[in-house]
Order: C-alpha cells, then structure tokens, then sequence
C-alpha cells in the first residue's frame, strides 16, 4: 500500500459513516495531511449539510492553519462545482490555497462531472486522480448507479425455504426468523424506497417500515392496477410516504400519491423512471414471486438478499406444493 492509498482508506472509512444519511447526495470522505500527518478530517454527515472538504477544513486546528497551502488535500469523489444546497467545494480548496489534491473518482453527476477537476486544475492546483477508484465507486454504488444508468440501484430480496419455496398461493407463510425480520428492517432504513406487488399487499398487508429498528422509513411503493387494495390496509394509511402506481384515476392526498401508468406498457420501465424523476437512488424489492421475476427477466437488478430456512416446505406450512422462489443467474447475492 502506497502513501496515496493509506491516506484514501482513511477517507472511505469517514465516507462509510454517512450511510444512510446522505441520499441523495453521496458519501464523501476527506482528510488533509501535511509531512505524513493528518491535520484535518472529514466527512458529509447528512444531505443538506457541510459537505466531507468543508468539514475537514473546518477541523484543522488554529495553529495548522499556515500548513494548508503545503497540505495533500485527499477526498473519495471529485469536490463539487456547483452552488446547490451549499457553496461549491473546489472553490473552497482553491481560495484555501490548498495546492495538492488527490481524488478517489471523478463524481457522475453532470452537475460536477469533470467541471471540479477542470476548475482545480485551471487554479494551478497539482491533482491525482482514480486512487482506489474501484473502492469509491464501490462505496457510493447506488449514486454511480443512479447516475449511469438513469435509474435506482436495485436489491430483490425474499425469503425461500430449504426446497425452494417462497410460499404458497393467496396465503401468508412466515419463513424468516425474528432475527432475520430485524435484519431486513435494518436494510429498510438504509434504502430510500421499498416495493410490492398486489398479491403480496393483498395477501400479507404490509407497513414496509422500520418499527424494529432506528432509521428513517424508505418511501413505500405499490403496484395496484385496479385499485384492489382495501383502503384499510396498512400501505394507504397515510403514516409513510407512499406511491400506488395505477391504471385508474384516483386523488392523492397526503403521504399518499396514486400515479396512473399505461399497463400495456412495459410497467417496470415506467416505475423506474418515475422513481429516477424523484430523485430515488435504491430500492429494496420486498415482492412475491411474479414481480421479483419480473425485474429477473429485465435483468432490471443489482444485488439479491436471500434467506434460506433450514426446513422444507412441508414442514413449516403442512403443504405440499407452494410457490417456487426465482432462480437466479450469478451476480451479487447475498444467501443468509
């Protein structure tokens, strides 16, 4: 590991620490180091807040100021170019006099991509770039995601039992422990929407919240051609931020938004790039079988999160025939 590494790993674990916080914005982490030490270090907490450079700035003590211009200012994603919510960070390095810098990746945004660099490099400032790239692309995979491919990034999960069951036809099989369950709210709180079909409202009238853990509630989104949701159930009861994608006309009132779509249409294309519109960069696919298969045949996903039960389906439920859960073709799947 070079000096330019060692000091990069210092700013993805600062980055790491805005996970789940900073959507839509990505996490970015920054240290600035003079003659091997690090003088100040920082990282984007929350959106809306000081981003990782200004944080890193404004940590360096009183008597380090004067090293600033001397300093290796190192960041995990190109310092940003544009007034938005907080005022452009290149110009903050550059009126710093910082005259080092050394950048993870180059940020896909098109509001930044290339201008931060360009606009460091225009000030005389001596740039590096692609320094662990991999690991800071890797870090920010669903604002990369987002940006590359106009759409969020995409995590299917479900749960399946040791024969391959996901459950059984128009009835609630619990397959997943209460453990497991805990889990899966974690994730929730980590993704910024959740999805299900109609069957699985309908059959197991989800909250698609985070009750068991802390966090914040992704937003919850439905597919519901027809309208066939009770407006008892739990999606429509106005407590989350909740989308219905529909084909008839229905008003929208508060925390509760119903959009109509051409079903005729390929519905999955349609969904995403309403959600891109929205600025959604993950979401976390909570479906039956029909609809998990459905992003599957798309190849309109990123990660699976698999649980598998140690009993088969007889076992757990006394029947003999289910639901087969999807097959997947390797790619990124978590198997618990």
């Amino acid at each position: 590991m070079n000096v330019h590494e060692k000091y990069m790993k210092r700013c993805l674990e600062l980055a790491r620490k805005g996970f789940g916080k900073v959507a839509p914005n990505p996490m970015v982490g920054c240290v600035i180091v003079y003659k091997e030490k690090i003088i100040g270090e920082g990282f984007h907490p929350q959106f809306g807040s000081a981003h990782a450079e200004v944080n890193a700035i404004n940590s360096v003590q009183k008597k380090n100021i004067l090293f600033l211009r001397d300093s290796t200012l190192y960041v995990t994603l190109e310092p940003c170019s544009h007034f938005g919510k907080t005022h452009p960070c290149a110009d903050l390095i550059i009126g710093k006099k910082i005259k080092y810098i050394v950048i993870g990746t180059i940020d896909p945004n098109p509001l930044v991509s290339g201008k931060g660099l360009q606009k460091l490099v225009s000030s005389g400032c001596d740039v590096k770039l692609g320094v662990l790239e991999n690991e800071c692309r890797e870090l920010n995979k669903r604002f990369f995601t987002f940006h590359e491919k106009k759409r969020p990034y995409i995590i299917l999960k479900w749960a399946q039992t040791a024969d391959g069951y996901i459950g059984i036809k128009n009835e609630k099989l619990k397959i997943s422990t209460e453990k497991e369950n805990k889990l899966v709210h974690q994730w929730r709180s980590e993704e910024q929407g959740i999805m299900v079909g109609t069957n699985t409202a309908l059959v197991d009238n989800p909250r698609l919240t985070v009750r068991k853990v802390k966090g914040k509630d992704p937003l919850r989104i439905v597919i519901d051609k027809n309208l066939k949701i009770p407006s008892s159930f739990h999606l429509l009861d106005g407590s989350v931020r909740t989308i219905v994608f529909t084909a008839k006309r229905k008003s929208s009132k508060q925390n509760l938004d119903y959009v109509i779509f051409d079903f005729k249409k390929n519905i999955l294309t349609q969904i995403l790039h309403e959600l891109y519109c929205r600025q959604i960069q993950s979401l976390i696919v909570e479906g039956g079988s029909k609809l998990l298969n459905s992003f599957l045949k798309k190849n309109l996903w990123d990660e699976a999160r698999v649980f598998t039960a140690k009993k088969n389906l007889f076992k757990i439920s006394g029947e003999k025939s289910g639901v087969e859960a999807p097959k997947l073709k390797p790619k990124m799947v978590l198997v618990v």
